[in-house]
């Protein structure tokens, strides 16, 4: 998600913080759904359009913000975990593949199980 140097940025400014210790995964879970909500929050009750305008507006400060918010602890969360992003994100990729056949779930947003002839 991020680049190494991103990184080893992030985790700099949090050991000069000393924030380490409020980190635990628990409380990294915690947070990033918590800045999940609050990047809702900005289209929430919106319709396309205003979701849209609102995008090209000021407002698209604020959601990039929570998402910067959510990429931050993600990878913090990761880091404390011992897992690498980009290897977690590629095999539940092609668990993905086997679960959703593209030929038989084009177009469709239906779950892997509500799907005839799918194993």
């Amino acid at each position: 998600m991020v680049s190494a140097d991103l990184k080893r940025k992030l985790l700099e400014f949090r050991r000069e913080r000393d924030w380490e210790k409020f980190h635990r995964p628990k409380d990294l879970a915690v947070s990033l759904v918590i800045e999940a909500a609050e990047l809702l929050e900005h289209f929430q009750w919106k319709t396309d359009k205003e979701v849209a305008d609102m995008l090209q507006g000021e407002s698209a400060e604020g959601v990039a913000e929570e998402i910067a918010d959510i990429a931050i602890y993600l990878t913090y969360l990761c880091h404390d975990l011992n897992l690498d992003i980009e290897e977690i994100v590629a095999g539940k990729l092609e668990r993905n593949r086997e679960k959703y056949p593209a030929h038989m779930v084009r177009g469709s947003a239906k779950k892997y199980n509500e799907y005839d002839n799918l194993s």
